[in-house]
């Protein structure tokens, strides 16, 4: 197989969110299978390769270069066109669009449903983020009514909704970023989670939503809202509550029912798709293909015309001249 280079801005303080930490798993899992580098571009660290000198070497076929970053994607494509790149795709909406020459890995079948139909000459597959062994259920002794972690949330949640709990129940609220928040979610009978009001702001999707899931694994009672790719795994009145539900009355009734009536957790086999074991065996299908498409591309063009506007604009006008054409001859 092809070395994979997973392109970053970079690795440190400044960049850190879900989604890094969502491609550095990515690459300690790619690393299991074939050979895997770190590349950063906007940013020069210490023992990681950067992009600007990856590019001085005469013969790349052997590297995969893998994009993510969705701001930087299409300067990025751009600037890799005559190499091998993939893309693997978190978030949706951010409005570019790639050549066929590019498959695409969304981490959702949200963002798998958003590409089938930008770009249907492509190659698409599906590989969910991994959610690590030690979101677990624990047995612990759950001492917190409701955790909510501010970041992303709502006007309303913090606004509204926490202040109406605070007099009624415990409420954990955290305002800083936390690498691993599995102890908490096991102290926790329900977590509170609301980003659908960040992502419309943002303008792009919810990429995957990590969080509700780590702590439906913890056993926690989630209410959450269903946006982008949480609706992948998110079943309200099954799995989970929706937030924001009519009123803060409404919402306050619930959870404090919620907190009376723990329900069992849910079985750990529900988490097995997100598990190590899953996303390897489909990582390495995947990258299987990929490489057999790379193999393909270098000696076979791209046949298949694009879905572009122009294209569109086209199907449209040929549509409607057959309709009428179809008018005439029935007359």
């Amino acid at each position: 197989m092809r070395s994979l280079y997973f392109l970053l801005p970079g690795t440190g303080k400044r960049f850190a969110c879900g989604g890094l930490w969502a491609e550095l798993k990515a690459f300690e899992l790619a690393k299991q299978i074939c050979s895997a580098e770190v590349v950063t571009y906007r940013q020069r660290e210490k023992d990681t390769l950067f992009l600007d000198d990856v590019l001085q070497q005469t013969d790349l076929s052997n590297i995969i270069f893998v994009m993510s970053w969705g701001f930087d994607v299409a300067k990025l494509a751009k600037r890799l066109k005559s190499h091998n790149a993939i893309y693997h795709a978190h978030s949706s909406g951010y409005g570019f669009t790639l050549p066929s020459s590019v498959p695409i890995i969304t981490v959702s079948r949200n963002t798998l449903g958003y590409w089938g139909q930008l770009s249907p000459s492509s190659l698409i597959y599906y590989l969910p983020n991994q959610i690590s062994d030690e979101f677990s259920v624990l047995d612990l002794d759950r001492d917190i009514d409701v955790l909510i972690h501010t970041r992303k949330s709502s006007e309303y949640l913090l606004d509204q909704l926490i202040p109406a709990l605070q007099q009624r129940c415990k409420v954990e609220v955290i305002n800083t970023y936390v690498d691993s928040l599995s102890i908490l979610f096991n102290r926790t009978k329900v977590y509170l989670y609301d980003s659908a009001e960040y992502w419309a702001q943002q303008r792009v999707s919810e990429g995957f939503g990590l969080q509700p899931m780590e702590a439906m694994a913890c056993g926690c009672q989630v209410f959450s809202s269903v946006n982008g790719g949480l609706s992948d795994y998110l079943d309200p009145g099954f799995n989970c509550h929706k937030i924001a539900g009519y009123s803060t009355e409404y919402d306050v009734q619930r959870i404090l029912k919620a907190i009376a009536n723990p329900v069992p957790p849910l079985p750990a086999s529900f988490f097995d798709e997100y598990r190590s074991l899953n996303i390897l065996h489909r990582l390495n299908v995947i990258l299987q293909e990929v490489n057999e498409f790379f193999d393909h591309k270098q000696t076979y063009p791209a046949t298949i015309a694009p879905l572009t506007r122009s294209r569109l604009a086209q199907l449209a006008i040929k549509r409607i001249v057959a309709k009428v054409q179809k008018k005439l001859d029935s007359r």
